[in-house]
């Protein structure tokens, strides 16, 4: 006969997901109620501001794909992009060559700028492709790349994107909570993130924002929007403002009051405050992987606070090591993507995640696996 599950207690130090409050976990405990009962829909309107608070924007069009950052991704193209339309899209690490794919998916032309893995997006070359393609309808960009732990200077990039009349999509799934978010000071267009990185509770929800300037263009849109369950202009009837709502799905409700709760726990602590404890356990991990000598792939300035990129040690046999971390120390940290398969580990310090007992108890654990 068939028993429950009884997961093992992990320490989680990867690129996602982060280890989950307490508080986010009996959150998703308590009890069900209907998606469209007047108590859920008030949560909903809560949950609106608080990730309106998080992206620091005022953007109305502002609420949580009830599917995980991929979706989210996938709903900012296929609603600001229609077939026959240009994107540039920049690409340094496996969640730009994402987009790629989302451009060309929604029948849309592409225009690759490319920047090598663990390199900024280079603004010198945005503005160029943006100069040589005047027909281009949007710019779109991941400000952290989880791939390689990189920050670009989504401000910069955003204002060029103005500039030249170009709709912004800013990938912030692992920026969100963990390092500056300022929508509406950048200029951009559209955002998408996750639930399970610094905001640390469960995956599978993506807050989505949408500028009124993008909102007009999908209003505008000729055809209609690929997707049916991504379609603002259906989602609206769910998500929009008053007590009254049309159906459009079952929201994942118990997964809903987590993410509420983990923005409720952003705000208490505030996001300055949580910039500074991710920044300061980033610091503590450094000095302890120099101390190993183990070596950053990027350049410090760059460097994402949340997510480590870190040069694999010579000799040490990649896949045996994270096993060996997982097995005695129930630490789970990440492998390389693509480029960097086999040759980096990314450690995530990401919302409950970036405490000093779990940095203590990884540098302990590296040491360990590496003599």
């Amino acid at each position: 006969m068939s028993q429950s599950f009884q997961p093992p207690q992990r320490t989680l130090m990867g690129p996602g997901p982060s280890d989950v409050h307490p508080r986010i976990l009996e959150a998703m405990g308590k009890p069900t109620i209907g998606h469209l009962d007047p108590a859920f829909i008030g949560m909903m309107d809560s949950m609106k501001a608080l990730i309106q608070y998080a992206f620091q924007t005022n953007n109305e069009l502002t609420f949580c794909v009830s599917a995980p950052g991929s979706a989210g991704m996938e709903s900012c193209f296929v609603n600001l992009l229609e077939p026959g339309d240009k994107a540039i899209v920049c690409v340094n690490g496996v969640f730009g060559m994402r987009m790629l794919e989302n451009v060309t998916r929604c029948g849309a032309k592409a225009v690759r700028v490319d920047d090598a893995w663990g390199t900024p997006v280079s603004p010198d070359k945005l503005e160029q492709a943006l100069q040589d393609n005047p027909d281009a309808k949007l710019v779109a960009f991941v400000h952290a790349e989880t791939s390689t732990g990189v920050r670009s200077d989504a401000a910069a990039l955003c204002k060029l994107a103005s500039d030249h009349n170009c709709l912004s999509i800013v990938d912030c799934v692992t920026s969100l909570g963990g390092i500056p978010v300022d929508l509406d000071t950048w200029g951009a267009d559209a955002a998408y993130s996750g639930s399970q990185k610094c905001l640390s509770c469960s995956p599978g929800l993506s807050p989505v924002s949408f500028s009124e300037r993008a909102a007009d263009a999908v209003r505008q849109r000729k055809a209609p929007v690929q997707s049916w369950f991504l379609d603002l202009n259906l989602l609206l009837g769910y998500w929009g403002s008053g007590a009254k709502r049309a159906y459009h799905h079952t929201a994942p409700i118990n997964a809903l009051y987590g993410l509420h709760e983990a923005l409720v726990m952003l705000q208490e602590e505030g996001l300055e405050a949580s910039f500074r404890r991710h920044r300061d356990m980033h610091i503590k991990l450094r000095d302890g992987l120099a101390d190993l000598g183990i070596a950053f792939v990027v350049d410090e300035p760059y460097r994402l606070p949340q997510l480590n990129s870190v040069w694999i040690p010579q000799g040490v046999d990649d896949a045996a090591a994270r096993q060996q971390l997982l097995a005695e120390y129930n630490l789970e940290i990440g492998a390389g993507l693509g480029d960097f398969a086999g040759k980096v580990w990314r450690i995530g310090l990401m919302g409950h995640s970036a405490r000093e007992e779990n940095v203590d108890l990884c540098l302990r654990a590296i040491k360990s696996v590496i003599s």
